[in-house]
């Protein structure tokens, strides 16, 4: 395949991945890297640099516009990057040391546990839980806005998804994705944020946790340009197209499309894992 060939589809991948990562919160790396390995032929080690890349352009792309509509929530963000950003560390730390792939297989099944919560809105998770008093000390709790008009929100179990966060940040450093699954289950299910502000959030935070295990696939050569460029401009493009669409759209079909990616994604990871793609 010619560069000429090659940008273009790599280009129109990604801003599909830009867009759904946008909507989701998950990154555009989640798609973008299984096209990359097993379409278009390129060793892992370049897909996950570009795919970072890619997280990155993602965050970049939807923040703005989430922090300007005041759905992203950004010292929950700023907070819970602390976990994300040194667990990002340790996971790139790890990567000579666990196997990715028997990761990949074990991360696919958690993916799947999460794309069905994500789906069904169950009752007993989403009983009233006192609000958290370190919430409430770090001044946490916000509001939005809605169709109905400006919604506040009180966030839970803050500790549990400090802990949840360094588990996010760990993943992303071991397989170069923003990991923006774990971080919205985290926020939506256990601290009980409201999912649009969840998966804005998300997206706010994803760059940096990105950006921390980036800069260790660049030193080892493994951010390659050409790959690079074509993935970091759809993916930007992607997201700014789907930020616009965030406020028009409806929690129940947000979930839906977040259930189906993860979905798909954790098949992928299991797949590839299984067959030592990763």
């Amino acid at each position: 395949m010619t560069i000429a060939e090659f940008t273009p589809i790599v280009f129109a991948a990604a801003l599909v991945a830009g867009f759904l990562g946008s909507l989701t919160g998950l990154g555009g790396g989640v798609v973008v890297t299984p096209v990359l390995t097993l379409f278009l032929g390129v060793d892992l080690r370049y897909a996950i640099g570009a795919s970072l890349v890619s997280v990155i352009a993602t965050s970049s792309g939807a923040a703005a516009a989430y922090v300007r509509d005041g759905y992203s929530n950004i010292r929950i963000g700023m907070f819970l990057e602390i976990a994300t950003t040194l667990g990002a560390l340790f996971g790139a730390y790890l990567t000579s040391k666990i196997s990715t792939g028997s990761l990949s297989i074990i991360f696919g099944l958690i993916l799947m546990q999460a794309a069905w919560q994500a789906a069904h809105e169950h009752k007993d998770l989403k009983k009233p839980v006192p609000p958290d008093p370190l919430g409430e000390s770090l001044k946490l709790n916000s509001s939005y806005d809605t169709i109905e008009g400006i919604q506040e929100y009180k966030v839970r179990r803050v500790k549990a998804g400090f802990a949840l966060m360094f588990g996010a940040g760990t993943v992303s450093g071991l397989l170069g994705i923003g990991s923006g699954s774990l971080k919205v289950v985290a926020m939506d299910q256990v601290m009980q944020i409201p999912f649009k502000v969840s998966t804005a959030t998300s997206n706010f935070m994803i760059g940096v946790t990105a950006a921390a295990s980036a800069g260790i696939y660049l030193s080892r050569g493994y951010v390659h340009p050409g790959v690079a460029m074509p993935v970091m401009l759809g993916v930007l493009a992607g997201s700014v197209v789907g930020a616009r669409y965030l406020k028009r759209l409806s929690v129940l079909l947000l979930r839906r499309i977040f259930a189906i990616v993860v979905g798909v994604m954790a098949i992928e990871m299991i797949y590839s894992g299984v067959k030592g793609y990763l």
